[in-house]
């Protein structure tokens, strides 16, 4: 046993972090919701009207994204693997940062239908983030709440198989039906990033999966 590991055991680890992931898990569920409530509408007005606040929330996880990082350089013993915490935080701003890159297509390309996968899809997006969530606020006792975390992170897989069917049927009917070329560019643009959101989920279950095997 190195050196390092040894420490381990008798320094107190820095809890510090769990606020912030805690924050950040927050802050993910709100982007999502928000999504959720910008494809239930197909008023412009009312998309650029969301897509504002999406733009807000983006910003708020920039800064606990820098928090985080600071606090990272900062710590001499962390509650787990400094590589596992700056994986998990940047696969949490990276899901936020596509959800701002969503509506921010939305109120850009101004389709002139939105498909009604996009409400199906951005809902799948908003499971996950709960189930992100719940897994987040589990890692405050990794070993007690490991079999919740683990159910949870089998549901963001499970919701990751359900948008991939969404995106490929969506995909089918769009270039089978869509006569116009700029909306065809515009609606597989569109799904392309829905599709990626919620591989970037299923990334931070992915992660902290690892975490909890190396916990273990």
């Amino acid at each position: 046993m190195n050196i390092d590991k040894m420490l381990k055991f008798f320094v107190p680890k820095d809890h510090s972090f769990y606020p912030l992931f805690e924050e950040d898990a927050k802050n993910l569920v709100k982007a999502a919701e928000l999504l959720k409530e910008l494809m239930s509408t197909s008023d412009n007005h009312e998309h650029e009207r969301i897509y504002k606040e999406i733009k807000d929330v983006e910003h708020i996880g920039d800064e606990i994204t820098d928090k985080t990082y600071q606090a990272l350089n900062k710590s001499f013993i962390t509650p787990f693997d400094r590589e596992d915490i700056h994986e998990l935080t940047a696969n949490i701003d990276d899901v936020v940062d596509s959800i701002n890159g969503i509506s921010r297509r939305i109120c850009l390309y101004k389709p002139k239908h939105l498909m009604p996968v996009y409400k199906e899809m951005a809902a799948e997006i908003y499971a996950a983030t709960l189930e992100i969530q719940i897994c987040i606020h589990g890692l405050n006792d990794a070993a007690a709440n490991k079999e919740e975390i683990t159910r949870s992170c089998d549901n963001v897989k499970a919701i990751e198989h359900q948008a991939d069917e969404y995106y490929y049927v969506a995909i089918a009917e769009l270039f089978e039906k869509e006569k116009d070329p700029a909306e065809l560019l515009k609606n597989n643009k569109i799904l392309e990033i829905l599709e990626r959101t919620v591989d970037e989920a299923e990334d931070v279950t992915d992660t902290i999966k690892s975490i909890l095997i190396k916990m273990a």
